[in-house]
């Protein structure tokens, strides 16, 4: 057993806590829409089709925003397909995930099952086959209150106006995969164009320009630097997307990952800031970290349905998640708590099905995750101001990141409530973290909970939904001294209060 130790002071402050931090994403993809967030003649199916079992789910993850509909999906997509009655709406094919599109779930769709679960859209546009006009029509087809062809169209269909204003200016344009692939040069431009036209409609739109599809794109920061150039009087963000995953067996590194989440992150913000200095301008770009997740890509490749035929709502990347992969999504939540001065938007990707939190089976049941849980608390205890920690902690070795702290974590306060959030990144030894919560004046553990199991490996299924679950952590308060003893491979929160 080894030993760390953390200092928290409620006079330093990082930023408050921004409840947007806590959003997810629906796409277009697999089965996160049809079987997943719909399915009329489920049993749960409510008068939309919408499954009220995945709602009442998506409200206990303490989901906040929800992106839509792509993701690789939107840079091909016809908004116009998913709006009016369902009997006429086209069947398209969907170039990114090899699938038949039918459009009977579409944006009026959206906006009913965004109200239902008490979540704020965030409307991706496309600007891969698409551009200025058709993001216009969208604009107006959403907010415009009425008179217009496309506002009284909306009224038509039986809808007030949608109220969207946080808009994504495409999607991972930089990627030569994605449908309409730009230079930064032209993405840029187009960008510039589309967020000044929305603007004359709408000043007060929030605006998120495409970044670096991950740190590891070859032009990665020079995309950045060139789109940011273009646009930055017109974006108030800049996206970032991440996947982490244990596919060539470096458990350590992977245990690590929110190293490289803290490092993108400030390599943003400095691009950023430097394009700011070059343009002297007092604005500051904030960050939409708008997909990250654990994602294994190899073995999503051998389970991925045939590629060979066109199918609606095929399986794709159903990821089975375990103890491991929630250590690791409960540790990206303390990097991105941790940025919250510049994290304006956050979303897991996705919500059902695929890479998800929430599983379903057609005609069948709903359960959580092991990833679920971490999420849902965290959202559930940060509240107030995040707070700057100093940390003293043994290290880890990885082949990646080289020496990190085994010990990650944050805290938040919020009227004689503090929370922390611990993480243990050691395979091997159980640490136990002594904190010092003197400066805060709490004096009683009102939550200890821990997500850990003996079997790293272990997960839910239909059958087990329920095999790995929130536990009792073993924590301990006296004399403004908080200890907590965290076991190999282990996510931990605590409530604290006054009282």
């Amino acid at each position: 057993m080894t030993s760390a130790r953390i200092i928290i002071d409620p006079a330093f402050t990082v930023a408050p806590v921004n409840r947007r931090t806590f959003g997810t994403f629906v796409e277009h993809m697999g089965r996160c829409v049809y079987t997943g967030i719909y399915e009329p003649g489920h049993a749960t199916a409510d008068e939309d089709g919408f499954r009220k079992d995945v709602l009442e789910l998506t409200r206990e993850l303490g989901v906040s925003v929800v992106r839509y509909p792509g993701g690789n999906f939107v840079s091909g997509y016809r908004w116009e397909d998913g709006v009016g009655p369902r009997e006429g709406r086209p069947r398209r094919l969907d170039l990114a995930w090899h699938s038949v599109e039918t459009n009977e779930f579409g944006l009026d769709e959206f906006i009913r099952w965004c109200a239902k679960a008490g979540v704020e859209p965030m409307m991706a546009l496309n600007l891969g086959t698409r551009g200025v006009q058709e993001a216009l029509d969208l604009q107006e087809y959403s907010n415009h209150p009425g008179g217009t062809a496309l506002s009284d169209l909306r009224e038509q269909h039986g809808a007030s106006p949608y109220g969207v204003k946080l808009w994504c200016l495409g999607n991972e344009l930089d990627g030569p995969w994605q449908i309409g692939h730009k230079t930064p040069a032209e993405y840029g431009r187009l960008a510039a164009e589309t967020a000044r036209t929305m603007r004359m409609i709408e000043p007060d739109l929030e605006l998120v320009a495409c970044g670096s599809s991950s740190s590891q794109m070859p032009t990665f920061g020079t995309w950045e630097r060139e789109v940011l150039r273009e646009t930055y009087d017109f974006v108030d963000h800049i996206s970032c997307h991440a996947y982490y995953g244990n596919d060539d067996g470096d458990t350590a590194s992977f245990l690590a990952s929110a190293v490289n989440m803290d490092r993108f992150i400030d390599a943003v913000t400095a691009t950023a800031d430097h394009v700011g200095a070059e343009l002297k301008s007092s604005k500051q770009i904030g960050i939409s970290f708008d997909e990250w997740n654990v994602w294994y890509k190899d073995r999503s490749r051998r389970t991925d349905g045939p590629h060979d035929q066109w199918e609606v709502a095929p399986r794709r990347i159903e990821d089975e998640y375990n103890v491991t992969d929630a250590v690791v999504v409960g540790n990206l939540l303390i990097s991105l708590l941790r940025h919250s001065d510049r994290v304006a938007v956050a979303c897991l990707a996705q919500l059902a099905n695929v890479i998800a939190p929430i599983m379903t089976e057609p005609n069948g049941p709903a359960w959580r995750q092991p990833t679920f849980h971490p999420f849902a608390i965290t959202s559930r205890l940060a509240a107030g101001q995040v707070l700057r920690l100093e940390t003293d902690s043994p290290t880890v070795s990885t082949a990646k990141y080289g020496d990190v702290p085994a010990v990650d974590a944050v805290a938040t306060y919020s009227e004689g409530e503090l929370a922390v959030f611990l993480v243990n990144r050691s395979s091997e030894d159980t640490v136990d973290v002594t904190v010092d919560v003197s400066r805060s004046g709490v004096t009683t553990i009102e939550e200890a909970v821990m997500v850990h199991d003996a079997d790293p490996l272990a997960t839910n299924s239909a059958e087990h939904p329920d095999r790995i679950s929130p536990q009792p952590a073993d924590s301990r308060l006296q004399d403004g001294k908080l200890t907590v003893t965290l076991p190999a491979i282990s996510w931990v929160a605590l409530r604290l209060s006054t009282d």
